[in-house]
């Protein structure tokens, strides 16, 4: 088993897991203007050698010692399209920082010891609710952040899937970006410290 450098995909930046001082650290690139619904890394691919350097350039600062045969474990937020992913995926494979990568959603990562449950999170542009069953999606309901009724998704939670409506399913809420206030009371809450430590330690076997 190859143990993974953990990397979150959040709203506004990457996180890499710095081992040396065990907290992630951000990687940004100055200038670089945030646009409405649209994820920040979609900027990157106008200028992706650039973009790809300057994440080396950081990377190695992190791990001076590393060789570019590390594997990454990417957390990307709940409503990353299939294209999207396959872009993050070849972003840092092209980079010379690692030499395989392994992708899995927010929602998947949120509990590691039960084998069911429900996940709701936030994005830039959606609100997203997911039923996970054995580390799978196997249900994923989306809301447009411009256009919602958040009673509406309290009710749909109830009902994403059969399972959940005939079992008693746990709910989790993603509160990693600090915007699900309005969602509080349908589930326990995971802080960004509580979302970022079970990250901290995951590697590519639970992905």
């Amino acid at each position: 088993m190859k143990k993974a450098i953990p990397i979150i995909i959040s709203n506004t930046n990457i996180l890499v897991y710095s081992e040396s001082e065990d907290q992630f650290k951000a990687f940004t690139i100055s200038g670089t203007d945030s646009t409405p619904n649209i994820p920040f890394y979609h900027i990157y691919a106008k200028k992706i050698a650039e973009s790809q350097h300057h994440f080396k350039e950081f990377f190695k600062k992190l791990y001076p010692n590393k060789s570019s045969r590390n594997v990454f474990a990417i957390i990307v937020p709940d409503d990353t399209s299939p294209l999207e992913s396959i872009f993050i995926n070849e972003f840092f494979l092209n980079s010379g920082t690692c030499k395989a990568v392994a992708q899995m959603h927010m929602g998947q990562a949120i509990c590691k010891d039960k084998a069911q449950y429900v996940s709701i999170s936030k994005s830039i542009r959606n609100i997203v609710l997911l039923y996970i069953k054995n580390n799978e999606i196997k249900a994923s309901r989306f809301y447009s952040l411009s256009n919602y009724d958040a009673e509406r998704i309290k009710q749909d939670a109830k009902r994403i899937h059969i399972d959940v409506e005939y079992d008693s399913t746990p709910v989790f809420v993603n509160n990693f970006n600090m915007n699900m206030d309005e969602f509080f009371e349908m589930g326990e809450i995971i802080s960004p410290k509580q979302f970022m430590e079970k990250i901290a330690v995951i590697d590519v076997e639970k992905i």
